[in-house]
């Protein structure tokens, strides 16, 4: 029997559109998921925490939102937060990802002090000077000096004190009289700057924080 080819030309081009089709309406669904434009029926909402949708352009970030207000309803606690970043500087860099730390847990380092007495530790423009010094790179007491602006390096070991005491700077290991910022505690004075980067952000309110006594 002699095969028809123009036929089975025919029929394998009909196969190939209606794959091509099936492949395009699949590609639509899945684009429709990523922009988060899906319908959700089985959804729940939440009991105490308003859930905070395609909040953020980049959806990994808004994903991360709706995880944490998910959390905080189910754990019946006041929040919930995730941060991370870089800092190099100095031939050294630090990396850092806290995710998911209760705020209840942070609101308890007022109760406690804690938050106090790591605020009085650094409470001063020339101890705030000295991490920002270090934060650029590491240097003598001799350097700290110049760099700082101090009048001595009896001046610049009063303010190192407590800032030593307290392990924010510490000798470097492999470099006598040298200091550095404790690499893990690099984080946590970036992210009070970023506190504190938010607090005097005046785009919704207006105020002052210079004193009025």
């Amino acid at each position: 029997m002699e095969r028809n080819y123009g036929a089975e030309i025919d029929m394998l081009n009909a196969e190939i559109s209606s794959l091509r089709k099936e492949l395009q309406e699949l590609g639509e669904l899945v684009r429709s998921f990523a922009h988060g434009q899906s319908k959700q029926p089985d959804a729940k909402p939440l009991k105490r925490v308003h859930q905070m949708r395609n909040m953020h352009p980049d959806k990994r970030l808004s994903e991360k939102m709706e995880e944490l207000c998910t959390l905080t309803d189910e754990k019946g606690v006041t929040g919930m937060i995730t941060y991370l970043g870089v800092y190099a500087s100095g031939g050294s860099q630090s990396n850092w990802i806290r995710n998911e730390v209760c705020t209840d847990d942070l609101l308890a380092l007022i109760e406690n002090r804690t938050a106090e007495k790591v605020l009085n530790c650094i409470g001063s423009n020339d101890r705030l000077n000295i991490l920002l010094a270090l934060l650029k790179k590491p240097m003598t007491v001799a350097e700290i000096v110049s760099e700082c602006g101090l009048n001595s390096t009896g001046q610049a070991y009063h303010h190192m004190k407590p800032l030593l005491a307290a392990d924010l700077i510490i000798e470097d290991a492999n470099s006598k009289g040298v200091y550095v910022v404790q690499p893990h505690k690099v984080q946590g004075i970036i992210m009070l700057l970023a506190g504190i980067c938010d607090m005097v952000d005046e785009t919704y309110s207006k105020g002052t924080w210079d004193s009025n006594e």
